[in-house]
């Protein structure tokens, strides 16, 4: 009888979760960019209260999932689009957060990547095959790259799986080189890249590096053509408008970057410094438009404060609108969108150091939020969005 109960439950365990696993397939991963907006919102609250390094995703179930951490890497989930949280969840203990946090839109599974210290330094890579409730080490390989070198992953922004093309399904996540060590003199010869896995991250693949050396902690988004749009933080000094963001493009599938160019609308960090902030970055999941949203601080001064959100229309090339989130301090930050068909839709999510009673804070904001904001002159907002403002 016993053995007749435990089967039966076996057996309504298996059911559920495909049940879960069927209903997180069949929604859509893009949508109509009505959803984003509307009535004007904006919310924000502490996420996290200790250390540093912030990433954000969304999980195929519409989880929100801050991940977090430069001593102890924590996860908190939001299943209600981001109006509360609950208990911090740690994933690993010691180490420090690599960022690129990535979810596998083909299983679920999600991907958070932890380095023993400050890199160059060993990583191990967790998986969570439960939407973000419980984390595994797993060992993983990484190719060097071109020039011979295996990349580190601290601190980068979220990572993506690719939706269109001959790459569907693949995961791309930002990566950077060290060089010898994470030191000035060493800057030269830092540069950023990227990390790319068609087998569910079990093993990587290195793309060639971006074409300016100097460069670190990047963003990647796919742009509805299938290429890849790469925003990067400038860490060397002598390179040119230092204080301003560079990009550059992928038309196969994040293996070699070109195009590149210096964002000079964007900002990098304090104005009065010689080197950048790591940013976010995320396009907005709108079949057939690619509405970019970045974060930054847009600081002149000496402290690292005042983070503010951009818009672009045409997949990075202009950058038309700002609005500031937070005037006081404010320093790394994370960007995702909410999916379609789930309670996260029709949100962005800012995910960022500093805030109210500093630690961590979640901005939630739709974009006729942002669309409320400061022009920049760079390019014009589209006229059928003028009318959500």
């Amino acid at each position: 009888m016993m053995k007749h109960l435990l089967a039966l439950l076996a057996m309504a365990l298996s059911w559920t979760c495909l049940a879960t696993s069927l209903s997180a397939a069949d929604k859509p991963l893009e949508g109509p960019i009505d959803v984003f907006v509307g009535e004007p919102r904006m919310e924000m609250q502490q996420v996290f209260k200790d250390e540093r390094f912030p990433n954000i995703v969304i999980t195929l179930q519409g989880t929100v999932l801050a991940t977090w951490g430069s001593n102890t890497i924590r996860a908190r989930r939001s299943e209600d689009g981001g109006k509360s949280w609950g208990e911090e969840i740690v994933i690993a203990k010691p180490g420090i957060h690599g960022g690129g946090t990535t979810v596998d839109e083909t299983t679920g599974d999600i991907l958070a990547f932890i380095e023993d210290r400050h890199p160059p330094a060993p990583l191990t890579v967790y998986r969570s095959k439960d939407d973000g409730k419980t984390w595994q080490p797993e060992n993983v390989k990484i190719q060097a790259d071109s020039k011979g070198n295996v990349p580190s992953m601290h601190m980068n922004e979220h990572g993506i799986t690719l939706h269109h093309g001959k790459h569907k399904g693949r995961l791309v996540r930002p990566a950077r080189y060290y060089g010898k060590k994470n030191d000035r003199s060493e800057w030269p010869n830092h540069y950023t890249n990227a990390v790319y896995s068609d087998d569910g991250g079990k093993s990587w693949q290195t793309s060639d590096p971006f074409p300016e050396n100097g460069t670190g902690e990047a963003t990647v988004a796919e742009l509805s053509d299938g290429r890849i749009y790469y925003n990067s933080r400038v860490h060397w000094q002598e390179r040119p408008k230092n204080t301003r963001r560079r990009s550059a493009l992928s038309d196969d599938g994040g293996r070699t970057w070109k195009d590149w160019r210096i964002v000079e609308i964007l900002p990098d960090g304090h104005q009065h410094r010689s080197y950048g902030c790591m940013g976010g970055l995320v396009r907005l999941p709108v079949a057939g438009k690619d509405v970019l949203v970045f974060s930054n601080i847009d600081t002149p001064n000496a402290k690292r404060e005042r983070g503010t959100v951009w818009a672009s229309f045409d997949g990075g090339k202009t950058w038309p609108v700002k609005r500031l989130v937070y005037e006081g301090a404010s320093a790394y930050s994370s960007l995702n969108a909410g999916r379609p068909g789930t309670p996260s839709e029709g949100w962005i999510y800012l995910h960022f150091e500093g805030g109210q009673k500093g630690g961590s804070n979640v901005a939630s904001f739709n974009l006729s939020w942002l669309l409320a904001g400061e022009p920049t002159g760079d390019g014009i907002i589209p006229k059928e969005l003028l009318k959500s403002r």
